[in-house]
Parts: C-alpha cells; structure tokens; sequence
C-alpha cells in the first residue's frame, strides 16, 4: 500500500501544482475575516474546472472530432420548403388510409346484402377464445441453433460492455447473405451472377410468418377448428402474435355473440379477409383493419388473442373512430328526472344511463346535463346556460357530479323540455361558431310522464315540418311502469327513439340505439357519403375509465407492503415519513417511465373511418347503419414522416387537430407513472407552446391566441415567438427565440407546424460530393467498412426499413447493415425504403469518424498540457482508473452515436446494476445532453455540460451514479454556425466526490486556515439549474439547493446568480385524498363481521345486474381488497398482538387521479462576460456579520458554480413562501374544468360533414321499444354461485 499512497500524493501535487490559476483583482472587504478566502475559494473552482476540462479535452478526443468536419459546408434549411416536404409525405400517407378504409368499406355495403340465416353450429375467430396453436420444434435446425448462438453471444457482449465487433466481424458477408433477398422492382438483381454466387451464399435465414405464408395452399384449406389459430410474433404489429392471413371478431361483455342479427353480420362480414389482405398486400405499413359492428362485434386483422386483463371494457361502439364516424356531430341536452320517485335502482340505472350516453361523445360533440325537479338546474353548476365539449375532461367531469344528485320534490317535465329546446335553440340561431353546428338532440331520462307535452313540442321543434331540428330520446325506467304511451310518443313524433329499461344490464346496449338514428340521414342520402373522419389521438384498446382502476390497485399494493415492511422491519420509524416515502416512490416510478418509455406500452394512435351503410331492401324502411371501416395510423409512424434529423436538435414538428388539440407534439405527455392520464388527449396547442412572459395561469397574450386561430383554421404562415421550454423531466428550463411555419392539410383536421430555434436552427452541415454512398462505392469501398466498433443509430428514425412484414431484424443497426450491403450490390436502386438524405449523412458521418474505435492517446497539440504530461507518466489504464470513467460518446446530427467503453472502472456488481450507455442514451439530438450542449455552446463555448440524476438519494447503490458531462462541436464562422455533433463521457460521481475534497481541502500556494474540511466551511458544487453535482454530503447529490439552503438560494437570485422563472404544467395530474376510515376498526366488533357478510351479500346481488356491463360504475367502482386488511397478504385472521401493534400513521391517503394544473419556479445561471463579471456576485466577499454567509465563484470550462457556506452563521429566515421547482397545483378559485369553459373557449373549426335531414326520415316507423331480459333464473343462480367463490377465495 505504501508505493500506492505515495504515487497518488505525487500525483495529486503534480496536479495541484501544473494547473495555475488565473490572475484576477480581488475585491474590497469591509469586514475581512479571512482575507485570503475569496481568492482560495477561486482558485479551487479554477483548478476543478481547469482539470475536468482538460481531463474531457484529452477522453473525448474533442480536437479530432473537429477535425473530422473540417471539410463539411454549411447550408440553410429552409423551413418553408421544409414544412411543404413534410406535408406532401403526411398527405400521401392519410390518402393511402383513406383508400383502404374505402374498399373495406365497399366491400362491406356488398356483402351484407346477401347476409342469410346462418346454420347454428357456424363457428368463427373469437379474438377472446382463440388458443394459439403454433408449436415449436423439439429440435432445433442449424439455423435456428446459430441465431440462438448469435443472442447469447450478443447478449453476453452487451453484458460486459464489449464492442460490436463481435456481432459483425464473424464474417459480415456471409451473416448477411443469408437475409432473404426480395426479388421487387427496386432490387433487381442479375440472374446470372445470382446463379454464380449461389455456392457462395448459405441458405437463407429463417423469416417468422405464419403457417400459411409457409405453405402457399394452406389458405385454400379450411381449419377444422376455430378456436385455434397459429399465431406469431410480427414486429410490424408490436411483437404481437398475429396471423396476417385471416381476421378475429370480438364481442363485447353486454353482447349475445349467438343471436341470429349479430352471428349474421359475422358471417357475411367475412368476406372482409380478401380485402383486408389486399389492402395490406397493397400498403404493408397498413396497421390494424377493421369494420366496427352497430351490433357490436368488431371484425380485425390481423387475427390476435385479446387481452382481458384486467378487464375486458372494449366495445368499438364507444370508440372515437367509430363515434364520429358514424354521425355528423351533435349537440346533447340530457335531462334527468330528479322527483321522489327516482330513488333506489332506479336512481342507479339513470346514473348507468347517462354515463353510456357521455361514453358515445367524441371531442366534435357538445352536451350539457340538467336535473329537473321542481326546478331545472344544471348538473355542474358553472356549466350553466352552455354547452360544453365533450372531451375527456369535461366528460370525466360531468360523471363525478353524476355521482353526488340527489333526488326530490316533484318533476316540473314543462320548465325542464323548454330550457332544453331554448338552448338549443340559442346555439342554433345566436351562437355562430359554437357548439357543434349540426345535429341536436335532447336525452330525457324519467320514471315516467303525466301527459305529451304536445305545445311545446310545436312551439320549438315543429316549425319547419317535415324538418326537426331537435330529435327526442326517452328512456323509461322501472319495470312496475305501465304507463308508456306518452313517453313513448315523445321520441316518435320528434324522430327519436324510446328505451324501456328496466335492469343495470340492458341499459349500454339500448344507449347505443340511438347512434343509428343520429345516422338515419346520412343513410338516406347515399350521394352525400360524408368525408372521412381522423380520429384524435387516443390508446389503442385501453379504456380511459381503467385509470381510476389502475391507481386504486396500485394504491392497495402499496398499502400491502407498507404494513409487510412495518411488519417485518425492526426499524419502524422510517416507514412514518408519508411525504419522504412518498417522493421516493415517485421517483422510482419516474425513472422507471422515463428508462422504459411507458408512452409506448398504450401504442398511442390515429384513425381513419367511414360508415358503411345497410343497402339491403326492406319491406319497411329502417335507414340501417351497419358499423364503420376504419384503419389506425401509430403516432410513431406519422412522426417518422416529420423528417426529425432535417429539424435538427432543439427543432420539432407537430399536428394540431381542428379543435385545437394535439395529435402529435414532443412535449404530449399522455402517461404518468405507468398509468394513462385521465385526460391524456385533451391538450391544447395554447399549453404547451408557452411565450416567454411572467403572465398569470392560463392568461395567454393575444399574439399566441392569434397564432392559435391561425392555426385551427388551416391558414398558411409564420410567426416568430420569445419562448420558454422545460427539458429534463421538468427541472430545468431553456430560453430563446423561436420561428414557427404553418399550413394545413387539406380535407382533414390537421394542421403541420414546424418550430426551429434562432441562431442554429436553419443551418446545417453538408458533406463534398465525395463522400455520397455512390462515389465511395465507386472508389471500391465498402459501406460497411465504416460501421465498426460500437455504434448506434436512432431507434425511431426511419434509415431503409422494409414495407412489409416478412423481414424480422434484431435491431436498427442491424437491418441498416443489411441494407447497406444490399447498397453494395450491382443495381441497386433507391426507393421508398429508404430516407436517401439520411442514408448520405449518416455514411458520411461514420466514414468521417471511423477512427473513434481506436484507443484514446494524446494529440500533439495536447503533448504540452498537464493531463497529457500526466498520462504520460502513468500507464493508460491507471490513468483512466483514476478519473473513474465508464464510457467516452459521440453522437452526430445523422442519429449517428459512437461510444468507447473503459471497463476497467466497472466490476461486476456494477455491470448488473445498471444498463448501458448505449441502451439508455442513443437518441442522439433528441437526448437531454445533447439538447443542453448545443445551447450551452452560445452561453460558453469552451464548456462541459455537467449532469447528475435527480433524486440521487432515492438510488439503492450511490456508489454507482454517474455524472455526463456533454460539449457540443459546431462548424462554421463568427456569423454562421451549425452544430455537427456532441462529444462526452461518464464517470463515476464516487471519483468526481474524491477529486473535490482533495482540491478543496488544499491551500496551494496560498497561506491558509480554513479548508472546506473545516467544520466552519460547506462547500458544493452546484449546476446552471440549481442542483448540486457534488458536496461533502453524498446525499446531496441531484437535490436542489433550495430544498435545504432556502436562504442562500434566495440570495443568489438577489445578486442575480440565477434567475427564476415560472412556468406551468397544463397536463399535470394531482391527486385529491378520498375520505377514509381505519381499516384497524374492522377488527373490533364481532358484529362487524356479520354486517360484512349482509353487505357482501347485498353487494354480489347488485353487482351481478352489473356485471355484464363491466362499466365503470360496476366493475370499476370501489373495490374492497383483501390486500387492504392488516394482515398484508396471509389469509389467517390477524393476531391481537398485531392488532395491538397497528399503528394509524401506517395508513397511506387513498387519494384519486384527477387532471390540474400546476405552476413550478425553475432556475437558470445568469452568466457574465469579462467586462460586467467585476460588479457581479463573484466578486463579492463574505461578511462577518452573517448577512452575507457566503462566497460563489464559476467554475471554468463548465456550466457549474462553487458555492462556500460559513456554517457558523445561523440560517436566515426567508419571509416569504419558497418558490420551489416542485410543482404545485394551481387553484383559480373554482374548478379547473369551470375556468377552461368561461376563460379559455378558443376557436375551433367545423371541418365534418354535417348531414342532418332528409325527406325520407319520415317514413320510417321504428322509433323504439321495451326490452325483456332473457336471463333464468338457473343463469342467474349460476352467476350468483360463481362471483360467490370469486370473491370468497379472491380469485
């Protein structure tokens, strides 16, 4: 040990010694206590500075990544021609879909014309019971026996951080002859040499497709068994296994799969495989297909087992593509009886009626829900005299209130049917532009009527017969009714329909009638066949109404092993800290969405639909409507098509929606901790794009309300913002100017938006001629050459990717390999396949920095300098052991990212713990780091970004943080400049924590008494948001300084150190507490548990009516859990000794998502030049008497500052309340929803077709009907049987 230590001392006094400080003129003091601190204080934040910088000179080979673009020019991006390129591809790609849906479509409209009764033993592809009846061989084939060689070899690479030579240097020729060679038009090969070259090439590589791609006859041969289907995993359907050669139906819950009306239309509609498969044979990147059944069912392709976990919700019916498909929008006044008699089941069925109702509204549609009694009063009370949209929110809204009416008084059915008709009637005539502007309806919902109503009826509604402006739906509740004829007469005269219901379980499927009647028009004028509707973004097959489901069972898990860990943990106090225990959850879950990227796992989507209408003849005209067609469009593929890498870093597109809404926006946050916000896709283009003011929450300028309706109303132009944008999950904040170019897309409700920053963001490098793939491939170079060592690409660029499905690639690198060997072959063309602008840049950024996979040694220019002179004293792997670095990065403008491992500083516990660079970071301009760089550039040029994670104290091995230090590499002149790439490098903070003490704990040259290792002094070191990098407390490390020093942060923006600005979170979630009681006191009185058996009874009865439904008013109400309970997970009672042990403070707050908004301070470093940094707060001095306890200092070459605390002096108050970047809720002295409908009530703009009448209507006599349920009393019985044993054994 004794060479040891003695080396490192001469070492670190080597350091100390060859990296001199900068002469600077100290300032005056006026109470000098330590008169050398302040110049002790500088000279150690020069040296930390001095030697990272130098230290990430030398490891990220900085100087010959400049040189590497030596002989690239610059060129502008325009963002006009840019924003018309992106347009022109997003067009192309909707006609497409519209053209698939529209043959689904035809096809459908024909096919049901020769629906016939169908056999009873006809069986189909019940998506819900299909088995998959692929199997796989007992034996491998050699093929198959190398791949599985070939994973574990690669998965054993990346587990020890080797390079990615060893997947490609086995001889890459070979490996990637065995990639199926198309045989299409772009890729035509000569015969001959194929023949030649056949003894060369291996067989080819197995391709995963079903059993009838395997076998070209196996579709002419029918299955003898419909619940079994081979199915495998398609990576154009997300891994899902899928068969791409037949459909499967699903069934809703509520629905009766074997009636002769719903198995006909699933007969006849399967003559939609033919045209499902040409449709993808046409377009492969055609996603999922299908038609969408009034009954109910719902036909896709390809075939897929449906998930039911956790509960099966789907019914296409409530699905936005089919909502607005299926009518023109509409206006909604729903009116509930609130008299006396609407009380018990009756009360309950209401509430289940209008939540089925609201269901069916889309963001189109408008509604508003009056209780009537003795007086009308609207449900939500700000929501008077309005119609409001019904998007999520203002849904999710009226239904809480749905839950709180209470019942009384006598029902004044008079005052109720003229407030609904005068409002109406003021949309129609007095509010231009509001509301939907088209269909109108009211939804009366009562126990029963006294009389017709008639005069009002022919005051408001028949004043232009035949032609009614309001339709009128009755729904009837109470099986002991036997007066209907008036209720019922309502909703025929005024072409409606009327609905006796009587059970919970009937009430979805007779809501859902009235969808056809609402689309009787449309049917009746087959030339005015309306546009095809775009959806708004939504997740695929998730039900928003899981939500409150998901964070009530997480809640529960959580309360579970709250009490196992008290249970079982000695230490009992640290379980009391709610709000420290609390954060740490909250970080775990953020870094967990934030690594996993959560938004992919709901597979966010658009979709394109039509209606297909019934054109069979009847005897009496009903105007059917059979379903909708429709296809989805992934919001990741649109976004390939915005052609990211021409936007450049920090630069982005997005899509507006008619309604002002985003489709697709880099700052569209749908999910929060794993789990779908409640109103994910009602974000307005208003709230994310924030203006640089100091205005008040939700105060938007009228400049950027302009903008807006620009916007909406799919006029072309430009504007120019000052903006403020959050990065880095919300704690830091970038500032700038911003251009923005606009145009519609027409005949859709989308509008394209490019942004891109000042200064950089028009302006990119451009390779000579010389290094375009056909010139290099003419000077008898391979492609591939240049692709050695480790190297990523961004994952969700589009480089070449096949169209169809029949290619299965292990990563995005590899299918690149692919190509550029095909690249490599006589007659190779290009084609859509291939982006060729991204192709040329990123072959030309890996030829221009194939050397990066060499060995770090020191340039010339570095020979002289003391890191260098250092590493030439001690051998290479010391040296780098020493700095403690794991990884050295480059990533290019192309996606391109290049690393070099340093494996030597990571053991094997290590290795395990965390995932590497490249797995996390390989994003390339659209990684934090990068994005930070390239703006610190025009800050300091010659600077490092440093970083730590967040919440470092919540990590389980501290010891394993990594600090990333990024420095972006421009090209160019003093006027015109381009960022061509970003270099970095991590290194343990452990490493980072040792070099601090020990500069800190010196004096040099200078003649000292205190050092930061004096218990008077605390130094850190903080960076340009706020958070300390490094201290002496290790726990410190990622928390804001304000969080435990609010004085001094607040004096630091007094001297105008940082600044603070605020900025808002329009789609926060909180999370308001529901009143509960102990569970403790469940296990008091012995009565209580036969009460909980009566209620449990009570309950099954009551839920079994629901259960069909599985609404969220049955299944996804309050659920009690026998995770709940004291005893954690056991199953035996609790003990009394545990009982006596519970604690109250055990108890977590049941609390339930809610959307809000949210205001936060964020923090940014001022910074000085030469001539102003004298009067700044650097120059300052501590003072003796504690009014200023503190000196600050930049540290150079750096974005961080070296902040020395005198802890003698007592921390001062602060007066008034801290602003913290934690956010908290906004509150506008009433509901948020309230302050959106009266404050914030933008312009949208009608782009449906509104066909709302016909002539014919009039002679159709359907309006309606009672309904009997079918169900026995042995099926209920059965049920009852069933949900007790569930419960029971909680199965």
């Amino acid at each position: 040990m004794g060479p040891i230590v003695f080396r490192s001392a001469a070492i670190l006094c080597f350091l100390l010694i060859t990296i001199s400080p900068r002469n600077a003129q100290e300032a005056q003091h006026k109470d000098i206590k330590h008169p050398e601190l302040p110049k002790l204080v500088r000279n150690w934040a020069e040296k930390l500075g001095g030697e990272l910088w130098h230290f990430g000179e030398l490891v990220t080979r900085k100087k010959l990544v400049e040189e590497s673009f030596k002989y690239t020019d610059i060129v502008q991006e325009d963002g006009v021609a840019l924003l018309k390129d992106i347009k022109e591809r997003i067009k192309k790609m909707m006609e497409q879909k519209e053209g698939a849906v529209r043959r689904i479509m035809e096809v459908a409209e024909n096919a049901a014309t020769k629906g016939d009764i169908v056999d009873d033993n006809f069986n189909y592809y019940n998506a819900k019971e299909l088995l998959n009846s692929a199997t796989k061989n007992d034996e491998e084939t050699e093929d198959e026996k190398e791949d599985a060689e070939f994973d574990s070899n690669q998965a054993e690479s990346l587990r020890s951080y080797e390079s990615y030579d060893v997947k490609y240097t086995n001889d890459e020729s070979v490996k990637y002859s065995r990639m199926i060679q198309e045989d299409t038009e772009d890729y035509q090969l000569d015969q001959e040499q194929e023949e030649n070259n056949s003894e060369d090439m291996e067989l080819p590589r197995k391709v995963i497709t079903d059993d009838y791609e395997q076998e070209p006859m196996a579709s002419l041969k029918p299955p003898e068994d419909r619940t079994h289907l081979p199915l495998y995993p398609n990576p154009h359907f997300y891994d899902i296994e899928v068969n791409t050669n037949v459909s499967a139906v699903h069934v809703p819950s509520n629905v009766y799969d074997r009636s002769q009306e719903v198995i006909k239309g699933i007969k006849w509609s399967e003559e939609l495989d033919q045209t499902f498969r040409n449709n993808y044979k046409q377009d492969p990147s055609l996603s999922w297909q299908y038609f969408g059944s009034s009954m109910g069912f719902m036909r896709q392709f390809p075939a897929i087992i449906w998930t039911q976990e956790p509960i099966d919700l789907f019914d296409c019916r409530t699905r936005n593509w089919y909502i607005e498909a299926a009518s023109s929008p509409k206006d909604i006044v729903i009116l509930i009886d609130r008299s006396g008699s609407m009380t018990g089941m009756r009360r309950e069925i209401a509430k289940h009626v209008v939540n089925n109702i609201l269901d069916t509204l889309g963001n189109n549609d408008y509604v508003n829900i009056y209780t009537f009694g003795n007086t009308t009063e609207p449900l939500v009370e700000c929501f008077d005299d309005l119609l409001v949209q019904a998007n999520l929110d203002n849904v999710r809204h009226l239904k809480e209130a749905m839950s709180s009416f209470r019942t009384e008084q006598i029902a004044n059915f008079t005052l109720a049917l003229t407030t609904a008709f005068t409002l109406l009637q003021d949309y129609r005539d007095n509010r231009p532009g509001q509301g939907a502007q088209c269909n109108q309806a009211i939804m009366l919902v009562t126990d029963g009527v006294y009389e017709s109503f008639r005069e009002i009826f022919e005051e408001f509604n028949w004043r232009n017969l035949p032609f009614m402006p309001v339709r009128m739906f009755t729904y009837l509740i109470g099986r002991e009714v036997s007066d209907v004829h008036d209720v019922k007469w309502m909703a025929c005269a005024n072409q409606g329909y009327y609905v006796h219901l009587s059970t919970y379980a009937e009430v979805r499927e007779q809501v859902l009638q009235y969808i056809p009647v609402m689309a009787r028009p449309m049917v009746l004028n087959p030339n005015l066949k309306p546009n095809p509707t775009w959806s708004p973004v939504y997740a695929d097959a998730t039900d928003p109404k899981l939500t409150n489901y998901l964070w009530e069972k997480r809640e529960r898990n959580k309360q579970r092993d709250r009490f196992l860990s008290y249970k079982n943990n000695k230490n009992r106090s640290i379980f009391f800290s709610d709000e420290a225990s609390d954060r740490k959850y909250a970080y775990q879950q953020t870094k967990r969405e934030y690594e996993l990227s959560e938004e992919r796992k709901y597979r966010m989507m658009t979709s394109v639909s039509l209606p297909v209408y019934d054109k069979r003849q009847n005897a009496t005209r009903v105007a059917n409507l059979l379903g909708v067609a429709g296809t989805d469009v992934p919001i990741e593929y649109i976004k390939r098509l915005l052609l990211p890498y021409r936007l450049g870093v920090n630069g982005y597109a997005f899509i507006v929606t008619n309604n002002g809404y985003i489709l697709i926006h880099p700052d569209l946050r749908p999910v929060f901790q794993g789990i779908l916000k409640p109103a994910y896709n009602r974000v307005d283009m208003i709230e994310v794009e924030l203006q640089n003011d100091d205005s008040e929450p939700r105060k938007f300028s009228d400049e950027l309300k302009d903008f807006r309706r620009a916007v909406v109303n799919q006029t072309s132009g430009q504007k120019v913002f000052m903006v403020k944008t959050h990065i880095d999950q919300m704690k830091r904040i970038m500032f700038g100017k911003r251009f923005y170019y606009f145009m519609g897309i027409p005949d859709t409700p989308f509008t394209v938006v490019v942004a891109l920053p000042d200064r950089y963001g028009s302006y990119r490098i451009q390779y000579p001629v010389e290094d375009d793939p056909h010139r290099i491939r003419s000077n008898n170079k391979n492609l591939t050459h240049f692709f050695t060592g480790n190297w990523t690409i961004h994952p969700d660029w589009h480089y070449c990717r096949y169209l169809d499905d029949r290619h299965n690639f292990r990563s995005p690198e590899e299918e690149l390999l692919h190509f550029l060997h095909k690249m490599e072959e006589p007659g190779w063309r290009w084609s859509p396949e291939c982006d060729r602008k991204l192709i040329c840049k990123v072959v030309a950024d890996a030829k221009s920095t194939d050397w990066y996979n060499k060995n770090i040694s020191a340039s010339n220019n570095e020979k002289n300098g003391p890191i260098a002179m250092l590493m030439a004293l001690l051998p290479r792997h010391e040296f780098i052991k020493m700095f403690g670095i794991t990884v050295a990065f480059l990533a290019t403008h192309s996606g391109l990212t290049r690393w070099q491992d340093f494996p030597q500083n990571v053991d094997d516990q290590r290795r395990r713990n965390e995932q590497h660079f490249h797995l996390v970071h390989n994003k390339a301009i659209d990684e934090v780091w990068y994005r930070r760089a390239v703006e610190q550039y025009y800050i300091q040029p010659r600077s490092f970004v440093y970083s730590v994670p967040f919440g470092a104290e919540y990590e389980d091995n501290p010891e394993d943080i990594l600090v990333t230090a990024s420095h972006a590499i421009f090209k160019g002149n003093k006027t015109v400049k381009a960022p061509a790439a970003v270099v970095g490098f991590q290194f343990y903070h452990s490493t980072l924590h040792t070099l601090f003490q020990k500069i800190t704990n010196s004096c040099g040259e200078i003649n000292c008494k205190r050092t930061c290792s004096s218990e008077e002094l605390d130094c850190l070191v903080l960076d340009d948001s706020g958070y300390i990098i490094v201290s002496y407390d290790k726990k410190n490390t990622g928390v804001f300084l304000g969080d435990i020093r609010r004085d001094i942060m607040e004096l630091l923006v007094e001297e105008r150190i940082y600044t603070r600005t605020r900025i808002y979170d329009y789609q926060a979630t909180c999370f308001p507490n529901i009143p509960t009681g102990s569970p403790a006191t469940r296990f008091r009185n012995p009565l209580f548990h036969l009460n909980e058996l009566v209620q449990w009874a009570l309950a099954t009865l009551f839920y079994l009516l629901k259960s069909t439904m599985a609404s969220d008013d049955g299944l996804l109400g309050p659920v009690v859990d026998d995770e709940e309970m004291v005893e954690g997970s056991g199953s035996e009672p609790p003990s009394r000794a545990f009982e006596k042990d519970f604690d109250q403070r055990l108890l977590i707050n049941k609390t339930q998502p809610e959307p809000c908004d949210k205001e936060m301070f964020l923090y940014s470093l001022l910074h000085y030049n030469e001539r102003n940094i004298s009067s700044s707060g650097y120059n300052k001095s501590m003072t003796g008497n504690c009014s200023r306890p503190f000196l600050v200092q930049p540290v150079v070459g750096s974005n961080m500052i070296l902040l020395v605390i005198n802890r003698i002096c007592p921390e001062m108050q602060v007066d008034e309340e801290f602003l913290s970047p934690n956010p908290i809720e906004v509150d506008y002295n009433m509901s948020r929803q309230c302050h959106i409908v009266h404050y914030n009530n933008f312009t949208r703009r009608n782009y449906m077709s509104c066909i709302n009448r016909s002539i014919h209507e009039s002679a159709i006599e359907i309006c309606g009907k009672g309904v009997k349920t079918a169900a026995t009393f042995s099926i209920f019985l059965a049920s009852f049987i069933s949900i007790a044993i569930s419960s029971v054994f909680n199965f």
